[in-house]
């Protein structure tokens, strides 16, 4: 299942990296990493965390972060388009409903891994694991998958193999969240 950016990568002949998965050859520690990372209640909500969704609203400072799950990351990586869009969000929303309502939590995270970008024109847990650490995604460690965990923000910037300082306490950041999730990453573990 190639997503619209490696679709458009492919249509203006620059270079797509990818090796599909299934959740099970992805390390659990980076399952743990991308909720720690990008959703902590990805396993508690059904598609969209309304909740994060008005506490990014109520900022008033304006927004500091985003308030995509993953399951909304996932659907506009398969079915939409890159850039900050009202149009993208008001689709993005009934999609990642519909997402969670047919997949199972296990499956949205298994193609969310599948189709992430990881670099320029890496896409996928397998292919950034094999480029960034000579391993296999299964193999990753908690410090690795940690690290490319940070890079997902903004991955042809960020190379987890060669932090920034910034990307390194990101990266501890993450590993901290990890070690306090409890039981909120069961559904995928």
């Amino acid at each position: 299942m190639p997503s619209t950016l490696m679709l458009w990568r492919i249509a203006t002949g620059e270079p797509v990296t990818r090796h599909w998965v299934r959740l099970d050859q992805v390390s659990p520690e980076l399952r743990m990493a991308v909720i720690a990372a990008e959703d902590q209640r990805f396993c508690q909500h059904h598609g969209v965390d309304f909740g994060a969704l008005r506490e990014v609203l109520a900022d008033e400072d304006g927004p500091s972060r985003g308030g995509s799950t993953i399951s909304m990351q996932t659907v506009k990586n398969v079915f939409l388009w890159h850039g900050r869009s009202y149009v993208r969000k008001a689709l993005e929303m009934p999609l990642a409903l519909g997402a969670d309502l047919i997949w199972s939590k296990r499956r949205v995270m298994e193609v969310y891994l599948n189709v992430a970008e990881f670099g320029d024109g890496l896409f996928g847990a397998e292919a950034a694991a094999r480029h960034y650490f000579g391993r296999p995604a299964a193999q990753l460690s908690r410090a690795q998958a940690a690290a490319l965990a940070a890079s997902l923000p903004n991955p042809r910037l960020r190379n987890p193999d060669a932090p920034s300082s910034r990307a390194r306490t990101n990266s501890f950041r993450i590993q901290q969240r990890m070690r306090n999730l409890g039981g909120r990453a069961d559904c995928v573990l």
